[in-house]
């Protein structure tokens, strides 16, 4: 029996709202790299693709920087980024007439479904590794497995998440659905600088990360 072609799907934000709430900012300085092959490890699984869908928050210039920092981290073990846009949207407050901007992050669902469908067409995996426990994307699991039997998705849930039964249905029940432990965001740290295979650094974890590390409080 071949090697099972894997291609990860990450919903960045819903990682990283995961993460954040558990308090540890250098669980943030993730390698997604090591957290896929924990759920696909060698010599069964071959990971084709890995995807990281986000949206650059512009407007909060330090957590640009760090997000950027984090990209460019990404980039250089082969991750493809897939980023979206924040759309402003003025808010009212009717009781005390208040009103400010809220941002809305867009397109991180529907380029999810997109790039999960076409991977599917260009029969780029066999197993498609979802990170996510957004029930939005219901529509585009139950559509890929309807168009495409033979292909397997299987959800991986962030720490503190809880996958909705539509969502755990869409992907064929529990037995498709693994929780993402703490003790497998520890496991899966980057270093704290990220060196080409020249030794030229490309990344460097932010300060704010470093001060909840072991022996940095």
């Amino acid at each position: 029996m071949g090697k099972i072609r894997t291609a990860v799907f990450i919903d960045g934000f819903n990682l990283y709202h995961a993460i954040n709430d558990l308090g540890q900012n250098h669980y943030k300085w993730l390698n997604l790299l090591s957290l896929s092959q924990a759920f696909a490890p060698a010599p069964h699984h071959e990971i084709t693709q890995i995807y990281y869908f986000s949206a650059y928050a512009e407007w909060r210039e330090a957590a640009f920087r760090r997000h950027k920092e984090f990209v460019t981290a990404l980039e250089s073990m082969g991750i493809t980024p897939v980023m979206g846009n924040f759309k402003p949207r003025r808010r009212h407050c009717r009781k005390c007439g208040h009103s400010w901007v809220h941002h809305e992050e867009k397109e991180t669902d529907v380029s999810i479904a997109i790039y999960l469908t076409m991977g599917a067409i260009k029969d780029q995996y066999d197993l498609a590794l979802l990170l996510s426990a957004d029930s939005d994307l219901v529509p585009a699991i139950k559509n890929l497995k309807s168009e495409f039997p033979h292909k397997r998705v299987r959800i991986l849930f962030p720490p503190g998440s809880v996958v909705g039964s539509d969502l755990r249905q869409a992907v064929g029940g529990i037995k498709n659905c693994r929780q993402i432990k703490q003790i497998h965001i520890e496991r899966s740290l980057l270093p704290e600088e990220i060196r080409d295979q020249s030794g030229n650094m490309v990344a460097r974890c932010p300060r704010e990360y470093l001060a909840t590390l072991p022996g940095n409080e």
